[in-house]
């Protein structure tokens, strides 16, 4: 389990971090997301022991980041926003190399590091100058020093930055598959990567959190009305004031008119009410076409913009 309890970390008089708190259970998968410059970097290198906080407190399986440090860091695998790698070594050589800083010992290190390479999908790769290497490569290497020494914690900063749609998906897969039995935190800012691999969410702005979440309870909470759009042909206002009437609609606007009558809606209802069947039985009664229906949920990225952006 990684505990954070009140972390903050200042600069002077500016606070990257304030008062941040969190816990990440055993087998958890947690996005940290945040736009640039929200504080996630700065956490993840105090949750890895690379800086000290000001003050507050990190656990990591109970022990101290930094009283126990040393203890620690054999438990954690930690892949840093700018991927740390020797380019004039060779693949196999440079995890070798990691493998004994990390003292696997060496009657195993070939067996562990040939299981790695396997599971990071680089075994094609093993003797070729890390430079040569293309950014998905050299990431997917990255990410197999972070699992030398099979820990059960990886921290994940900016996995897929810099990275083509391909090898974007190729990186998640990975993490998703790592998931199985480590812990894993990862630092990101790219939407798709928390709602597509993680199973909880904390959102950080401006150095504190404001949101801790499921990706589904964060919709369910902070979706103050649940919306539908229409497709209908008929008469728009008339369509509009009979929609108003129905029990639970808040608010009927006319979004768009096409040629030949058609015209786009968007109606609002309480969040809890879903007023669909009354909309279709509406339209039917008063014989107007009803061409689309579908219901408008708030996404990831609108919770992020609405947590993170001052109006």
């Amino acid at each position: 389990m990684i505990e954070v309890s009140k972390l903050t970390k200042k600069y002077g008089d500016k606070a990257a971090i304030q008062d941040v708190s969190f816990n990440i259970a055993q087998g958890e998968v947690v996005g940290f997301l945040g736009p640039n410059g929200a504080g996630k970097t700065t956490t993840m290198r105090i949750l890895t022991g690379y800086i000290p906080p000001t003050s507050g407190e990190v656990k990591i399986g109970g022990l101290d980041v930094f009283a126990d440090s040393l203890v620690v860091r054999q438990k954690l695998g930690y892949l840093p926003e700018n991927t740390p790698l020797y380019l004039d070594m060779d693949v196999e050589v440079f995890l070798k190399y990691i493998a004994a800083l990390k003292k696997v010992t060496a009657d195993k290190r070939q067996t562990h590091i040939r299981k790695i390479m396997k599971i990071c999908g680089i075994s094609n790769v093993s003797q070729s100058t890390i430079k040569t290497l293309s950014k998905g490569y050299r990431q997917r290497v990255g990410i197999a020093q972070a699992l030398v020494g099979n820990p059960e914690y990886l921290i994940l900063d900016e996995p897929t930055i810099g990275l083509d749609p391909k090898q974007i998906i190729e990186i998640r897969e990975l993490i998703k598959s790592l998931a199985e039995d480590k812990t894993i935190i990862l630092s990101t800012h790219i939407l798709p990567e928390v709602s597509i691999t993680c199973t909880r969410v904390i959102i950080i702005s401006e150095g504190k959190i404001v949101a801790e979440d499921t990706p589904n309870n964060l919709e369910n909470r902070l979706s103050g009305v649940a919306k539908v759009l229409l497709t209908v042909k008929g008469q728009p206002e008339k369509i509009k004031l009979s929609l108003q009437d129905i029990t639970d609609v808040t608010e009927v606007n006319i979004k768009k008119t096409h040629p030949g009558g058609l015209i786009d809606l968007e109606v609002a209802s309480q969040k809890e009410a879903d007023v669909r069947k009354e909309l279709a039985q509406t339209i039917v009664r008063n014989d107007w076409d009803l061409l689309e229906m579908r219901r408008e949920v708030l996404g990831l990225e609108e919770i992020f913009l609405k947590l993170t952006t001052k109006e």
